[in-house]
């Protein structure tokens, strides 16, 4: 079963966009984008960005496999 995480390898601020491309097999600059329109039309981009960054795991397994 997939599940979301926080992408440890893809992420400029905290990886939450790079977690939803691995998740959803997209680009993750596509969610970057989103989150920017989100932002600019309703004012909600950021503040769900953030609920994302608190709420959703950081993929400690990718992060193990890249040190070995």
């Amino acid at each position: 079963m997939k599940r979301l995480y926080r992408s440890s390898t893809e992420r400029v601020i905290a990886g939450v966009c790079g977690g939803l491309g691995i998740y959803f097999d997209k680009d993750p600059v596509l969610f970057r984008i989103l989150f920017v329109i989100i932002t600019i039309l309703w004012g909600t981009g950021i503040l769900l960005y953030l609920v994302m960054w608190i709420s959703v795991p950081k993929d400690t397994k990718r992060l193990q496999g890249a040190g070995k």
